[in-house]
């Protein structure tokens, strides 16, 4: 067989090849010009033990279109490869310095030349991360100094505490937003929330940046929805819409988990958020608006939804 020919063969028998037991049963030899390469496949589960990550973290990861599998089996199977693996490591290589996942998928699209100018920002922005950690360094410093000369203030302790909650809470989002952005929503969230709500949301774990951007996609894919339905004159009480009013119920009540302090919060936030001019609205609202008809047709459906679903 002449070099220059390409040849796939299967191969079902993984004993016949010496292969690691924690791969599917399908492979894929590769002749080419002389070299015989074996593609080895991995289902989902695999793949995540594999890569020490979790199904879920592979499933948002083909969501967002970074990392898809390399084919699927048969049976519908994902199925992932080694070359995969190698850039899942870019991802998470990435993803550990403090990029976020839109930005990983910049650097994964343009290639090494932007992908040094990317470095060489999140060198500064890390430069800028060194600057706070130095500071709650010192703060640490001076208790200890504190706590060993017997006088130290218990409230001082606490607040260095909770400098450092927020820290690993917020520091993210001061990438997306500037400081003006950043207190105007503060200054929103003081207003609209009382302060029962607001130590409620604070005393909840720590919301990351993957966090933020699985929330957005699936918000946005609800008004999205409304848009595409109401513009189709789709049925609000049908499977689609229903659907879309499901997913608004379990978004909305993963945020408020039934507190109702939270539910009002939350509408103040928005009805302040609306009533600022638009050049002071700290961030772009219209992936969450589905337009006068997309909105009313959203609420209808929820009303349907409701209904059906009253204890």
């Amino acid at each position: 067989m002449g070099a220059a020919v390409r040849v796939i063969a299967v191969v079902k028998n993984r004993d016949e090849l010496g292969v690691d037991p924690d791969v599917t049963s399908r492979f894929t030899l590769l002749n080419e010009k002389g070299g015989v390469t074996l593609k080895r496949h991995y289902r989902t589960g695999q793949f995540a033990k594999k890569a020490l990550v979790t199904v879920r973290s592979l499933r948002y990861y083909d969501r967002m279109g970074l990392l898809s599998p390399a084919a699927h089996s048969e049976a519908g199977y994902r199925l992932y490869t080694d070359e995969d693996l190698l850039k899942l490591q870019h991802i998470l290589a990435l993803k550990f310095l403090g990029f976020s996942l839109n930005e990983i998928q910049v650097c994964l699209r343009r290639g090494p030349t932007q992908l040094a100018e990317v470095l060489a920002q999140q060198r500064m922005m890390m430069q800028e991360k060194r600057v706070q950690l130095d500071g709650i360094i010192r703060a640490l410093a001076e208790t200890e100094s504190l706590l060993e000369a017997g006088t130290c203030d218990w409230e001082s302790v606490a607040r260095v505490i909770e400098v450092i909650r927020m820290e690993q809470k917020t520091d993210w989002v001061k990438k997306y937003f500037t400081d003006d952005q950043l207190q105007t929503m503060e200054e929103l969230g003081n207003s609209a929330y009382s302060s029962e709500a607001r130590q409620s949301l604070s005393s909840r774990g720590s919301w990351t940046e993957e966090d933020q951007q699985k929330a957005t996609t699936d918000w946005a894919r609800v008004y999205s929805e409304a848009r595409r339905l109401s513009a189709g004159g789709a049925d609000p009480g049908g499977e689609e819409a229903q659907a879309m009013a499901r997913l608004k119920h379990e978004l909305l009540s993963a945020f408020t988990q039934g507190d109702p302090e939270i539910s009002a919060g939350l509408a103040r936030f928005w009805e302040g958020f609306r009533a600022l001019p638009a050049e002071r609205q700290p961030f772009d609202a219209s992936p969450f608006n589905a337009g006068e008809e997309g909105n009313a047709f959203l609420e209808q459906a929820c009303t349907i939804f409701s209904e059906r679903n009253r204890a």
